[in-house]
C-alpha cells in the first residue's frame, strides 16, 4: 500500500492537471497489448489500421520498444504542470530532453524488456533518438488521438470541477469518494491500496498533483519519483461509459436515443459524413436528419468539423462503444 501523508497545508497546495501525452502513452499501450486491457471494439477498429500504418512507416516502434508493463520512456510522457497543458507543450518537453537523460532511461527500461531488432536498437542509440521519439510521438497523436481529444479533454475537465469544488468544501475525504475502488482517505492520509510500492510518503506541505484522465480506465497511477511532483493519476468521473460491458452501457443510454432512426445514423457514421449524404443513403428527409444529429451530438455521441461548405459528422469514443455494444449484444 502507498500512503501520501498529507497536512493543512498540502490541502491548500494541490492541484490538477491534465497530461496529453499521459493519454496518447496509454493509448499506445492498449493498442499495441502491453497493457492487459482493450479499447471497446469499434473504437480499436477504427484505429488499429492507423496504428499499424504508423508501427510501418514512422519511428513509433522504437518508442514502444521502451514500454513494458510497469514502466515506459519518463521523457516520453513528462509530467503536466497546469489543466492548459496542451500537446504542444508536452512535446516541447520532451524536445528538451537531454541526450544523456534519454539514453539513461533508455537503458532502464530496455533492462526490462530488451530489443533484439536492429532497425529499432539503432534508433534508440543514434544522436538523435529525441527528436526522432518527439516526431513518433507528433504524428501518433495527430493520427490517433486528436479527433477525439477535445471530447475526452471535455470529460476531464468535468471532473476536475466536481472533484476541486468537493476539496475546497469538504476537504480529502469528499474529494476521494468514488475516485477509484483502490483510493481512500483514511487517518490524515491518502491510501493507494494494492500498489507496487509498499512505502508512506510525506507530502510535505507541497500538495498532490491529481491528474484527471480518459483512457487510464479501469487503473489508478501514482507517481512519486522526480520528475513528477507527489501525483495521482485516475479515470475521469463518467469515462467508464467507454468501457463497460455491453448491456451496462444500453441501460445507461438517454432516453431520446432510443429509435431506429438514430441507431441507423450512429451505425452509419463509421466514416465522416454530411447531413445531405446521410440523408441520401439511408432514405430519409434531410431536416428529420438535421434533428437526429442534432440530439446525437448534444449526447456526446458524434462531434462536428467544417470542411468547405459542409459540416462532417462522425462518432466519438463514446458513440463508438454504444455501437459496439449494440452490435454484441444482437
Amino acid at each position: 500500500m502507498l500512503r501520501f501523508e498529507a497536512g493543512a497545508d498540502d490541502l491548500l497546495r494541490s492541484r490538477f492537471a491534465i497530461s496529453p501525452l499521459f493519454e496518447l502513452d496509454n493509448l499506445l499501450r492498449k493498442l499495441s497489448g502491453v497493457s492487459p486491457y482493450r479499447l471497446p471494439g469499434a473504437w480499436s477498429a477504427r484505429l488499429m489500421p492507423v496504428y499499424r500504418r504508423l508501427r510501418a512507416t514512422t519511428d513509433l516502434d522504437a518508442v514502444l520498444a521502451l514500454h513494458s508493463r510497469t514502466r515506459g520512456p519518463g521523457f516520453a510522457a513528462p509530467p503536466p504542470r497546469s489543466l492548459a497543458q496542451s500537446i504542444e507543450d508536452d512535446l516541447a518537453t520532451v524536445r528538451a530532453t537531454a541526450l544523456a537523460d534519454a539514453r539513461h532511461e533508455i537503458a532502464q527500461c530496455l533492462s526490462l524488456r530488451p530489443a533484439r531488432d536492429e532497425r529499432i536498437l539503432a534508433i534508440l542509440r543514434s544522436d538523435d533518438v529525441v527528436e526522432r521519439a518527439a516526431r513518433a510521438l507528433q504524428t501518433a497523436w495527430s493520427e490517433l488521438l486528436a479527433a477525439d481529444w477535445l471530447q475526452l479533454r471535455a470529460l476531464c475537465e468535468r471532473d476536475v470541477v466536481h472533484r476541486a469544488g468537493q476539496l475546497s468544501r469538504s476537504g480529502w475525504g469528499a474529494a476521494l469518494d468514488g475516485l477509484h475502488p483502490r483510493v481512500r482517505w483514511r487517518d490524515g492520509a491518502i491510501e493507494v491500496l494494492r500498489s507496487a510500492e509498499n512505502r508512506t510518503v510525506s507530502l510535505g506541505g507541497q500538495g498532490l498533483l491529481l491528474v484527471p484522465s480518459a483512457l487510464l480506465w479501469p487503473q489508478v497511477s501514482a507517481h512519486i519519483d522526480e520528475p513528477w511532483p507527489a501525483t495521482l493519476i485516475y479515470p475521469a468521473r463518467g469515462i467508464a461509459a467507454l468501457w463497460e460491458t455491453p448491456s451496462t452501457v444500453i441501460q445507461g443510454a438517454h432516453g431520446a436515443l432510443v429509435g431506429r432512426a438514430r441507431a441507423g445514423l450512429l451505425t452509419a457514421l463509421d466514416q465522416p459524413a454530411s447531413t445531405t449524404q446521410l440523408a441520401r443513403s439511408l432514405g430519409l428527409a434531410t431536416g428529420a436528419v438535421g434533428d437526429h444529429l442534432a440530439i446525437l451530438h448534444g449526447a456526446g455521441l458524434l462531434t462536428k468539423a467544417r470542411s468547405g461548405r459542409s459540416v462532417l459528422y462522425r462518432r466519438t469514443p463514446l458513440g463508438d462503444a454504444l455501437v459496439a455494444a449494440s452490435t454484441a449484444i444482437r
